[in-house]
């Protein structure tokens, strides 16, 4: 565990220096765009983050889909887990979320062949404890990776991952798993055809109603 959490004070220190010094840094324009946002208008602390990948970025009226909470969307289009963990000190901590929701993984599993369900769990857990070392009261909900038509042949890695963050986090304090890959597919097993857009990846408004009924029970008002 001290091992950890010196190599995430290395990793956040390395990470500030670089991105201070060097906008070729991956993902330097949404951090920024984040930045002036926050300049613009401040958030409220207090309220529900949402942070991850492309499934959280183009959910534009996530605020609506949940009337009666206060929701920041953090979520950048392409990142990964490691993407998560390099910002996290730009993402999360300055916002004092009351909640975290989660979308990632999907991203580590298309990107290299090596990455397998269990690289994504490390990932995930080293995420969470790099949360749970600044914010260790703060409840977190993880969603599972979806079944993106276009990403059929990582459906058995994305198993191997919803299945084994499932579990992880059945043994951790103030933790949600909300199982979407289930809830997005068809008797026979395969993905529901008509809640993709023509990619065969990112969700319709059809797939993203499954998200919203699916997660709400697990927002804190």
């Amino acid at each position: 565990m001290l091992k950890k959490i010196i190599y995430s004070i290395f990793l956040q220190v390395l990470v500030t220096a670089t991105f201070a010094q060097n906008n070729n840094v991956p993902f330097y324009n949404d951090i920024i765009a984040f930045r002036k946002q926050d300049s613009i208008q401040a958030p409220p602390r207090g309220a529900i983050l949402f942070i991850g990948s492309s499934s959280f970025t183009m959910w534009t009226d996530v605020q609506k889909s949940f009337p009666g909470y206060t929701i920041i969307n953090r979520g950048f289009g392409g990142s990964s887990l490691t993407d998560q963990i390099r910002f996290a000190n730009e993402i999360v901590f300055p916002y004092q979320p009351k909640q975290i929701v989660i979308y990632c993984g999907e991203n580590d599993l298309a990107g290299n062949d090596t990455v397998s369900g269990q690289t994504v769990l490390n990932r995930f857990k080293f995420l969470f404890e790099m949360i749970r070392e600044k914010l260790p009261n703060v409840p977190i909900v993880f969603i599972s990776l979806k079944p993106s038509p276009s990403r059929a042949h990582l459906f058995p890695k994305m198993k191997v991952a919803n299945s084994l963050i499932r579990e992880w986090l059945s043994k951790q304090k103030n933790t949600a798993f909300v199982d979407v890959y289930s809830l997005m597919l068809m008797s026979d097993g395969k993905p529901m055809p008509d809640i993709f857009l023509s990619d065969s990846l990112h969700m319709n408004p059809k797939g993203y109603a499954i998200w919203q009924k699916a997660i709400r029970p697990y927002l804190l008002k």
